[in-house]
């Protein structure tokens, strides 16, 4: 029995990681983690997120998406799924990119929290300043 053909993309976002396959044949759908994607991601705002560069290229509901997302909260894992999603759609085809890019799905979104230092109570909160 010859193996499922699928298109691999890879995103990253705070502390998430998010690997997504493509595949051509199948039934359409999202499945996030063996969970349904509307299941795993329960905000309407991180299952807009998520469909994001499916709606902009009109591919909603043509291809079976399987999404795999581990570390971050679910806010990361939703940007970093729609980066694995659009690195995905454009090793699927190439001429996706520029319309990719220019929306913005490209983009790796390097921010991350910043280290507690020492003496201090966060990043740069100091502890309250006492006169006397």
């Amino acid at each position: 029995m010859p193996k499922d053909e699928y298109y691999y993309g890879i995103g990253r976002r705070k502390g998430a990681t998010a690997s997504v396959r493509i595949y051509s044949k199948g039934d359409a759908g999202i499945v996030v983690n063996d969970k349904e994607a509307n299941d795993y991601f329960n905000h309407p705002e991180l299952q807009e997120r998520l469909q994001q560069p499916l709606k902009l290229l009109d591919y909603t509901g043509k291809y079976r998406i399987s999404i795999h997302v581990k570390g971050g909260g679910l806010s990361g894992q939703a940007d970093a799924a729609r980066l694995a999603i659009s690195n995905a759609l454009v090793e699927l085809n190439e001429d996706l990119r520029p319309t990719l890019k220019r929306a913005g799905y490209l983009m790796r979104d390097a921010r991350v929290k910043e280290r507690k230092k020492y003496g201090l109570k966060r990043a740069r909160k100091a502890p309250q300043f006492t006169k006397r």
